[in-house]
């Protein structure tokens, strides 16, 4: 071989090395179009992209937007986070047209779970997004987590295993990738791994009897992704969390469980990694784990983080660190799934009206109601509010003022944060019915304290729980919802409007 064909060989290997070190990156970006660098990076190899809120103004903008990056390459993956409920990519400026996990738990119909999963698949298909980065199959173990909560579809191990399964299988129905998460489970934590590091101390026979049933429910279903936690499990590597650990993502997920399919990483922006490892160290290390996809981009969305991953990938490759078998085969999975979403044929959508009206019919069958109230006129609605954690985002907005206003003309309402007391709400409330409307009461002293003095001073009140319910019903008429997606708050103020 001559000295040009060496030299052509080398510079053809370093592409396809570049191109697979792209292929395996998830990135997000800012703005409602494509800007020219991502487009420019789609046509070197990047193989997907993730949106969030911000990229998103109307399904027919969401629309356009996908074409645009297809114009690129017609198989590029296109990733949400799209729950539904409490986190929504989708509706994030008016609230979910569906109800959570946690209501879809409460009401334990694996049917309409499925129905769900399905119709939320179909409307991100119709808006070209073609893989979702759920469901959560996270066990909700342990009341006071800062991050789950409602995202699960409960603490029972078996009912969160069927749900997630339905969900999945739903969701893939209408032709969208899911991506069951967070693998090994993120349920017994009560540290939110935006924040930092995690850690859950239980054995071995615990893990394989709670947190990973779900999972196993999930890969039977079929699930085309799974994403990984930014947890530390010492009962199965007492050193790297498992997005970062062999023993994980290789030993337990694909050998032990013998799942094929995509392991997609959480934001490596998330200060549980980029605070400890740094996003560059930690993307080398999880591709050699045993992830083949690199999500980033809910903080970091631009062509330098990009850039600054890809050379990182490839410098491993070149020092030794990362084996280029292992990043060819996290490339192979990732245009693997490519290639089924452009295969896949939905179901037909069901004829009629349940389809369209679903999330309703959902929400109003996972309320609890408690107790009763003489019809309100014109209520005060106060809304308790707590900072939401980084996954819902605080721009979405929640509760039943709004949907209570439309039924009840003359309805006044107010938003109390941490702080306030009983005192503020009835010195704004006058002689008018309370509505209290709180999330997560248990969790927030200073939340529940208001709302006891709240009950006291005024029995009548109206308590709407549209969090975790875990303390014992209280007022005239108690309300839990099981999430704070827009569709819940329309169900509890049908209730309380007597609708």
């Amino acid at each position: 071989m001559t000295v040009l064909a060496h030299r052509a060989a080398a510079s053809d290997a370093n592409d396809a090395l570049t191109r697979d070190a792209l292929a395996v990156l998830q990135p997000g970006f800012e703005g409602t179009t494509a800007p020219a660098w991502l487009l420019r990076q789609i046509g070197a190899g990047l193989t997907a992209v993730g949106l969030f809120g911000r990229n998103i103004t109307s399904p027919e903008q969401l629309a356009a937007l996908t074409a645009q990056l297809r114009t690129e390459r017609d198989d590029v993956l296109v990733a949400i986070d799209e729950e539904g409920g409490d986190v929504t990519r989708l509706e994030v400026r008016g609230g979910s047209s569906f109800p959570g996990n946690l209501a879809l738990g409460a009401v334990d119909d694996t049917t309409l779970t499925r129905d769900v999963a399905r119709e939320l698949g179909r409307r991100l298909a119709e808006c070209g997004v073609n893989l979702n980065w759920a469901p959560s199959a996270d066990v909700n173990s342990n009341p006071d987590n800062p991050v789950i909560g409602v995202r699960s579809f409960g603490a029972d191990t078996d009912l969160t295993a069927r749900h997630t399964a339905a969900y999945v299988e739903g969701l893939q129905a209408a032709g969208v990738a899911a991506c069951t998460k967070h693998f090994p489970g993120h349920g017994d934590t009560n540290v939110d791994s935006h924040h930092a590091l995690p850690r859950i101390d239980v054995d071995l026979d615990t893990l394989h009897a709670r947190e990973l049933v779900p999972f196993r429910a999930a890969i039977e279903a079929g699930t085309k992704a799974v994403m990984s936690a930014h947890i530390l499990v010492p009962a199965l590597d007492p050193t790297r969390p498992a997005t970062l650990s062999p023993q994980i993502l290789t030993g337990l997920l694909r050998k032990e469980l013998g799942y094929e399919g995509l392991i997609v990483t959480d934001g490596m922006e998330m200060n549980a990694i980029a605070g400890t490892y740094g996003i560059e160290r930690g993307s080398v290390l999880a591709i050699a784990a045993g992830a083949d996809a690199i999500c980033v981009g809910g903080g970091l969305a631009d062509e330098a983080t990009v850039l600054r991953l890809r050379d990182a990938l490839v410098a491993a490759v070149h020092e030794g660190s990362l084996p280029q078998e292992r990043l060819a085969e996290a490339a192979a999975r990732v245009r693997a799934l490519a290639a089924w979403t452009r295969g896949a044929r939905p179901d037909a959508r069901p004829e009629g009206s349940r389809a369209s009206g679903i999330g309703l019919t959902a929400a109003r069958r996972a309320l609890l109601v408690t107790g009763s109230t003489t019809p309100l006129s014109a209520p005060y609605v106060a809304t308790l509010a707590p900072v939401a954690n980084i996954a819902v985002g605080d721009e979405t907005p929640w509760g039943v003022a709004a949907e209570l206003g439309s039924l009840l003309p003359g309805t006044q309402a107010g938003v109390y944060p941490e702080g306030a007391s009983a005192g503020d709400v009835l010195a704004a409330a006058g002689d008018r019915t309370v509505v209290a409307v709180v999330r997560d009461a248990h969790r927030h002293p200073w939340m529940t304290r208001a709302l006891d003095a709240l009950v006291a001073a005024r029995p009548d009140t109206v308590v709407v729980e549209m969090g975790l319910p875990q303390a014992q019903p209280r007022g005239a008429l108690h309300i839990a919802t099981h999430g704070a997606s827009r569709v819940c708050g329309r169900a509890a103020a049908e209730v309380i409007a007597g609708a």
